[in-house]
């Protein structure tokens, strides 16, 4: 599961590779309805009034408003689909642009250039691999069966346990996909998760699409 930098946002690119191309198929051609669109429109700013503009996310440094503390994920628990993993700080590679999701497949990657679990807004972003011909299942491979009402828990470095509730899971293409809804620093406190989805294909050894399901604190 990688991200790769797109002009001023980290775009969701290419999933890793599939544990074979049959298997990855039949997983593929299962794709759940998108469901809570709506809500998550709903949780994002306003977009700016005319003349104005949005900070983009950056990709490789910034900083975040003073006076916030900032308080990284360090586990994450989805027990409707068996999750149970570490998450580990990460950013972009400056070198290839991608978003460096943790290589173990059971471990995934918070994107510590944007909000952390004590922001008062903002989307928190944790991706993680769906995949891998050599790891097999991914933390993320069964993502997609999560439903609005399902609650997961997220561990901050200090110790403390937050429980959010879904409340979307949406599918784009990776072309297609609005990064500055889904890597906000603004708009109401959510979580966001991300890893690939759709079709595999097998001469490219990419997902073509990028599977997203959104939670709010409870």
């Amino acid at each position: 599961m990688t991200v790769r930098n797109r002009g001023a946002l980290a775009a969701m690119a290419a999933g890793a590779a599939a544990l074979t191309v049959a298997a990855v198929a039949a997983v593929a051609a299962r794709p759940a309805a998108d469901v809570g669109a709506d809500e998550v429109t709903a949780l994002a700013s306003p977009a700016p009034a005319a003349g104005g503009a949005r900070t983009p996310v950056p990709v490789r440094r910034g900083e975040l408003p003073t006076g916030i503390e900032v308080v990284p994920p360090v586990g994450l628990r989805i027990p409707t689909i068996g999750v149970t993993a570490t998450v580990n700080a990460v950013g972009i590679n400056p070198q290839t642009g991608e978003f460096e999701v943790p290589p173990s497949v059971d471990r995934v990657g918070w994107y510590r250039y944007g909000p952390g679990l004590a922001a008062p807004a903002g989307s928190v972003v944790i991706a993680g691999h769906v995949d891998s011909a050599t790891q097999g299942e991914g933390a993320f491979f069964r993502l997609r069966e999560l439903d609005r009402g399902d609650h997961l828990t997220v561990t901050g470095s200090e110790g403390q346990d937050r429980i959010y509730r879904v409340i979307a899971r949406e599918e784009y293409q990776k072309t297609k996909i609005p990064l500055d809804r889904y890597f906000a620093r603004d708009g109401d406190q959510r979580l966001t998760l991300i890893t690939c989805g759709g079709p595999f294909d097998a001469d490219t050894r990419r997902y073509r699409d990028n599977l997203v399901v959104t939670a709010v604190p409870t």
